[in-house]
C-alpha cells in the first residue's frame, strides 16, 4: 500500500463543522477517566498534557472536585458537546485540542481554558444546579458550531446569548434540547445488499410506527417501512417483476401508502393509501436501470417523508454491473425535529426556506463519523447514493478522491471517456440517485459529505477508513 507522511485530518484541512450537532453524554468519576471520542478524532495523533495550564479563571467556590469532565476540541467542534452530571458542584474541565489551530472553552463565569494545537489544558469550574453552556470564544468558532452544554440531572439548560450553534445557518435543534436519557442510536450497516435471485420477487413491506434515536440525545416517533429509516434496500435487475405486499398493522395510528419511482403504474391504483389493519399489493415491472426512491405518498406526503418513510431501489441493467471490491448504499435525508418522542415537525418541514435540524446519511446524524466505513486501499468501491430530501439538494462528495465512474439519472461518465474526465461531486435534487465508483490512493480517512457545508455540521458527515487509517506509517 502507498503511504506517505502528511497531516491526516481532511476534516481539519477543510474546516468542516463536525461534532457540534451530536450530543454525546459523559458522566464524571472521582478518578479522572478518559471518555471515548468519536473515531474521527481518535485517528489524530495522541495528545499529552502540558505542565502549566493556560487559562483565565474566575474565582470559584471552595469544595472538593466531584469529577473530571474531558472535552476534545477538533476543527471545528467539541466532542462530546452534550454532557450530563448527576449533581451540581466543582468539576475539573480538561480540554484536549486535537485540532490544527488554537481553541478554548469559555464559561459564563469568566473561566477560559486555552489550548494550542496538540495541547491539553484544564481548570476547575463550578457547575450550578441549572447547568451551564460553554463555547469556544475565538472569533468565528462559536458561530461555526463550537458550543456545548453541561446539564445537571438531565435538566434542560436555559438558552443564553452565548448558546450559538449557527453552523453558518439557523441554530441546530435550537428549540429542542437533547435528552440525557435518550437511548443510543442503532448504527446502520451501509453494505449494499446482493441482487435478489430470480425474476419475480414477492416482498413484504410492513409499516411500523416507532420511537427512534435520530441523533445523539434526540428521539422522534418515526413512521417506517420495515422498522428502519431508510426502509430496506431492494435490489433487482431490468425485466424483473416486483410484487410489494404493503401491510399497515392494526395498531398503526395513520393510513399509509407507497410510491415506487422505479415503477410505471397509475397513481390512483397501487399508490392508494390503506388504513390501519389493511394491506395492498403493489406490482410493477422494473423497466429502467438506476437508483430509485420509494416513499409514502399519503397526504401530507411531505410529513410522511420527513418522518422516515422512504427507501432505495437499485435496478441493475439486465447484464448486471461489473464487479468491484466493495459496495455501499448511502441515503441523504433531513430531520425537522418535533418535541422529544413525538413525530417530526411538519411546520418546520413546510417552511419556504428549508432549515433542517439535521441532514443525515442513512437516517442517523454522524453515524459514520462515529463508526467509519472500512475499505481497502487501492481497491474499487461502488456507492449507490440517493437524496430523498424532502427539500434540500445534495452535493455528494468524498474528500480525497475522484469519482472515475458516475451514473446519474441515466447519464454515464465512464473511466475510458475521451479526455479522461472525472467527477468531484454529484449534484442530486430530492428524489435523484446515482452510482459512483472510486478508489483510495493511500491509507487514511476520507470524509463523506454534502459539499453544502452548512449541513455538514448538522450530521451530514461520515468517514471512509482506508487500510489502518494512518497515512504516515
Amino acid at each position: 500500500m502507498n503511504k506517505k507522511p502528511h497531516f491526516i485530518s481532511c476534516l481539519l484541512v477543510l474546516g468542516l463543522s463536525l461534532a457540534a450537532c451530536s450530543g454525546s453524554e459523559m458522566r464524571p468519576t472521582s478518578t479522572p477517566k478518559p471518555i471515548s471520542a468519536p473515531q474521527a478524532a481518535a485517528q489524530v495523533a495522541p495528545v499529552t498534557a502540558t505542565t502549566a495550564p493556560t487559562l483565565i479563571q474566575a474565582a470559584t467556590s471552595s469544595g472538593s472536585v466531584l469529577g473530571t469532565l474531558e472535552l476534545t476540541g477538533i476543527d471545528i467542534g467539541f466532542t462530546p458537546n452534550f454532557i450530563n452530571v448527576d449533581a451540581p458542584g466543582r468539576y475539573t474541565i480538561k480540554l484536549h485540542n486535537t485540532g490544527s489551530i488554537m481553541h478554548d472553552v469559555s464559561f459564563p463565569d469568566g473561566t477560559k481554558i486555552i489550548a494550542n494545537a496538540g495541547e491539553t489544558q484544564q481548570a476547575d469550574v463550578m457547575i450550578g444546579a441549572e447547568g451551564v453552556k460553554f463555547i469556544c470564544s475565538i472569533p468565528g468558532h462559536k458561530e461555526a458550531g463550537m458550543v456545548g452544554t453541561i446539564s445537571v440531572g438531565g435538566k434542560v439548560v436555559a438558552q443564553t446569548e452565548e448558546s450559538g450553534g449557527g453552523h453558518g445557518g439557523p441554530a441546530v435543534a435550537f428549540d429542542i434540547e437533547p435528552d440525557a436519557n435518550a437511548p443510543a442510536y442503532v448504527p446502520r450497516d451501509a453494505t449494499a445488499p446482493a441482487l435478489l435471485a430470480g425474476e419475480i420477487h414477492d416482498i413484504d413491506l410492513v409499516v411500523k410506527e416507532m420511537p427512534m434515536t435520530v441523533a445523539k440525545g434526540f428521539v422522534q416517533a418515526v413512521w417506517t417501512f420495515g422498522g428502519t429509516v431508510p426502509g430496506p434496500v431492494i435490489r433487482v435487475k431490468v425485466g424483473d417483476t416486483v410484487r410489494i405486499h404493503l401491510k399497515n398493522p392494526a395498531d398503526s395510528k395513520l393510513p399509509h401508502s407507497v410510491d415506487f419511482h422505479a415503477s410505471m403504474v397509475a397513481w390512483n391504483d397501487e399508490m392508494a393509501s390503506i388504513n390501519p389493519g389493511e394491506e395492498k399489493l403493489y406490482e410493477f415491472k422494473a423497466e429502467y436501470a438506476g437508483v430509485w426512491m420509494y416513499h409514502c405518498g399519503t397526504a401530507p406526503a411531505l410529513h410522511h417523508i420527513a418522518n422516515g418513510m422512504y427507501g432505495m431501489v437499485i435496478v441493475e441493467p439486465q447484464a448486471g454491473l461489473p464487479p468491484v471490491d466493495k459496495e455501499f448504499t448511502l441515503v441523504q435525508s433531513e430531520w425537522y425535529l418535533g418535541p422529544q418522542g413525538e413525530p417530526s415537525s411538519l411546520t418546520k418541514a413546510a417552511a419556504s426556506a428549508p432549515a433542517p435540524d439535521f441532514v443525515v446519511f442513512n437516517g442517523v446524524a454522524d453515524q459514520y463519523k462515529d463508526n467509519p466505513i472500512q475499505i481497502d486501499t487501492g481497491k474499487r468501491v461502488r456507492v449507490f447514493v440517493l437524496n430523498t430530501g424532502p427539500s434540500i439538494d445534495s452535493s455528494f462528495h468524498i474528500v480525497g478522491t475522484i469519482f472515475d465512474t458516475v451514473i446519474k439519472e441515466g447519464v454515464h461518465l465512464s473511466p475510458d471517456n475521451v479526455g479522461h474526465y472525472g467527477s468531484q461531486a454529484v449534484d442530486l435534487s430530492p428524489a435523484q440517485g446515482a452510482i459512483v465508483e472510486f478508489s483510495m490512493a493511500e491509507d487514511g480517512l476520507y470524509p463523506i459529505v454534502t459539499h453544502a457545508f452548512n449541513f455538514v455540521g448538522r450530521g451530514a458527515l461520515g468517514l471512509f477508513k482506508a487500510g489502518d487509517g494512518d497515512p504516515t506509517k
